[in-house]
């Protein structure tokens, strides 16, 4: 059989019930019984029991497909019939075969451990929950980026390699660049802020890296980072459209992806459900709530795994907490005029302990201010910024300045909600972690 032939996708096997197609595929599962062999093979649309009869195929297809291995790639010729039994209410009755490829024996049984998985990760990838978690993913980011493509948003390309470190560059990876030490970015903002004035709005979907050594079941080193930034939205703004692109995304992947929602025994009707507003809290309402729940957190202190989980267990949608302390937010978050212990900044906690998926604010905009708050900073954490490599980025403030606000949603924790993964490392094809660099 040409490797060439016009091959139908399995999912459409059931369409062509008692004609003859080709499909193309990767084997299962496979068994044999007499002269008979049951060959589950699966492609990208699905999967299908193929019935290979020994008298009604040449013996060198029998001998073929006999001993291929799983994961050998194939091309069937059959004719599919009905059999409610069968995935997909069809079965193939086998007129020819092709074994492509036989290979090795593949290496992964059942029951493997999870870290012997990642060891072998380019070939997990073919697992049925992995195929389905992929598919999610890629259609998570594409409605994100129609979300925002269909309400004016220009997609920028921002560099992953830059000469600013952060606030201190502590949690960033120094790279060598010829005869200079620079980073790999840990945010997009300052790239985005500088298209603002050109585009209005503007988003980068980019890779973010962060040299941070936690160990957690929703950190990674690289991961995907949605930022978007926009003229002339304060924080209130910012937050309703949060809550407008998390629910549109939750939205569509309910009444599109519904399948692949159930496979992972997730409802698609509580997707469905995301609707704004979402509920908000201060950072003051979340701590008081967390002292009422028996965890003692006092003014200033970041939220952990536990306080997230706190605070949203008991939740079925997204939550907001607002107006952090100053002393622990970035120095471009301006002074919450109406508290000035606080910054105007939200963060958005995803339900069921899955932790936060967005950080945003509004953008300090005015120079002055701006470098009150850098000098401000560095006396109280005892940093010295290096102005030479900001100096671009605070020229933004020269030369028509305007308010503006701007968010990054963290793609792999989102995935790893709205399929409710145990761990975000699942949520993306190669996880980088803090002991894991390969495959």
């Amino acid at each position: 059989m040409k490797l060439s032939a016009k091959a139908v996708p399995i999912s459409k096997a059931a369409a062509n019930v008692g004609r003859s197609i080709i499909i193309r595929g990767w084997i299962h599962r496979k068994r044999s019984s007499g002269g008979k062999m049951f060959a589950v093979v699966r492609d990208v649309t699905g999967t299908i029991q193929c019935v290979i009869d020994k008298g009604k195929v040449g013996e060198k297809e029998w001998s073929a497909i006999d001993s291929a291995y799983l994961e050998s790639s194939v091309i069937v010729k059959g004719v599919p019939h009905k059999d409610e039994r069968a995935s997909g209410g069809v079965e193939l009755s086998v007129e020819g075969l092709t074994v492509v490829h036989s290979g090795e024996q593949f290496p992964i049984t059942e029951y493997q451990s999870p870290e012997f998985l990642l060891d072998v990760r380019h070939l997990w990838l073919r697992s049925q929950r992995m195929i389905n978690i992929m598919k999610a993913r890629a259609h998570i980011f594409r409605y994100a980026r129609d979300f925002l493509d269909k309400r004016g948003f220009y997609e920028i390309s921002p560099p992953l390699l830059t000469a600013a470190g952060g606030e201190t560059g502590a949690s960033m990876f120094e790279v060598q660049y010829f005869d200079q030490k620079v980073y790999l970015t840990e945010s997009s903002q300052l790239y985005a802020e500088a298209m603002v004035p050109a585009l209005e709005k503007v988003y980068a979907l980019a890779p973010s890296y962060r040299a941070e050594k936690s160990r957690t079941t929703k950190h990674l080193t690289e991961y995907w980072h949605l930022e978007p930034e926009m003229a002339y939205f304060d924080n209130k703004k910012s937050m309703e459209f949060q809550e407008m692109l998390v629910s549109g995304i939750a939205n569509r992947l309910a009444k599109t992806d519904s399948e692949i929602l159930k496979y992972f025994e997730v409802d698609p009707e509580s997707l469905k459900k995301i609707r704004p507003p979402f509920k908000r809290l201060t950072y003051e309402q979340a701590l008081r709530l967390l002292n009422e729940k028996g965890d003692k957190v006092d003014w200033g202190d970041d939220f952990g795994v536990e306080e997230e989980k706190l605070l949203t267990e008991n939740e079925s949608a997204p939550m907001f907490v607002y107006n952090w302390p100053r002393e622990i937010k970035p120095f471009y978050m301006p002074v919450n005029p109406k508290d000035d212990r606080t910054v105007l900044c939200a963060d958005m906690l995803a339900p069921k302990g899955h932790g936060e998926i967005i950080g945003g604010s509004e953008r300090i905009w005015r120079l002055d201010e701006l470098m009150e708050r850098l000098d401000e900073v560095e006396k109280a954490k005892g940093v010295k910024f290096d102005m030479d490599k900001y100096a671009w980025w605070i020229d933004l403030r020269k030369y028509g300045s305007v308010p503006h606000s701007g968010f990054g949603m963290g793609m792999e924790r989102l995935i790893k909600w709205m399929l409710n993964l145990d761990h975000i490392r699942d949520s993306i094809p190669f996880p980088r972690m803090i002991n894991r660099i390969k495959p």
